[in-house]
């Protein structure tokens, strides 16, 4: 089994929030998704972000606040799963309820080893 880090990026869903029986049950879909990946030893770890932080940068360490980039951009999640290669970590990634959203994303990335 491979490491894969599940990047979510943008659907905000404002429209959604407006109501909060949609927006209960969208989150409800997630809790779904991810609770189906922890039964199946899947799940290794999944948090939203914040929409602020900061940002260092360059060998001076400049900090900035950040980021700032369009919604579409913006990271606001992420899953850590174990799949056997990357075709499952797609199929995976594509019951992501951020993709009920037009610009929603899920963008995959194996996890590489750290050799010493």
């Amino acid at each position: 089994m491979s490491e894969f880090l599940l990047l979510f990026r943008g659907g905000e869903g404002d429209e959604l929030r407006k109501s909060p029986e949609a927006w209960q049950k969208h989150m409800e879909r997630w809790g779904t998704w991810m609770g189906e990946l922890s039964e199946q030893g899947k799940m290794m770890g999944a948090q939203p972000l914040a929409a602020s932080g900061q940002v260092v940068s360059g060998q001076n360490k400049i900090v900035t606040d950040g980021p700032f980039m369009e919604g579409k951009e913006m990271v606001g999640g992420y899953l850590m799963c174990k799949a056997a290669n990357y075709d499952e970590a797609m199929e995976i990634s594509k019951g992501c309820p951020i993709l009920e959203f037009e610009n929603g994303i899920v963008e995959v990335r194996e996890i590489q080893k750290l050799e010493m």
